[in-house]
């Protein structure tokens, strides 16, 4: 492995979309807070629409709300070429027409120095995912209700 890459964090990606192209900005704030504390570094983020007809567009990062408050041309240009039509194609396919969304990769800053250490040791990362929060709920639930 490349020296350049020693302490890199674990990779994630999230598409998160925004039915009826409805994007309030509201998590926008939180984000980049993350990045501003170091926990998060972004590698790309981009917007795309998906037309009632299937087609699917990119959008420009911009000032989303509309209100002149949040200007997310911090963002501009966060591109690594990690992120390639095959994603976004695949990210496409779970929206519904006439809905947008964000698709960000970004690399888990915070668990850079504990992933060297391991790496350091001879340990490789094997396994990795994702409880949805909806499944995760439920599981609880589940489990709750057979008490």
């Amino acid at each position: 492995m490349s020296d350049e890459f020693e302490e890199v964090g674990p990779i994630d990606y999230l598409v998160v979309e925004f039915p009826g192209n409805r994007m309030t900005g509201e998590g926008f704030p939180i984000l980049v807070d993350l990045v501003d504390r170091g926990l998060i570094r972004i590698l790309d983020l981009m917007f795309v629409r998906k037309d009632d007809d299937g087609s699917v567009t990119g959008m420009e990062i911009a000032d989303f709300t509309g209100d002149g408050e949040l200007d997310l041309a911090v963002f501009e240009g966060a591109s690594s070429g990690l992120l390639g039509q095959d994603d976004i194609d695949e990210a496409a396919k779970a929206l519904e027409p006439g809905s947008s969304a964000g698709i960000l990769l970004y690399e888990n800053r915070w668990a850079a120095p504990f992933a060297a250490a391991l790496r350091r040791g001879g340990a490789r990362m094997v396994a990795s995912g994702r409880i949805p929060v909806p499944a995760l709920v439920a599981a609880l639930d589940a489990a709750e209700a057979a008490q």
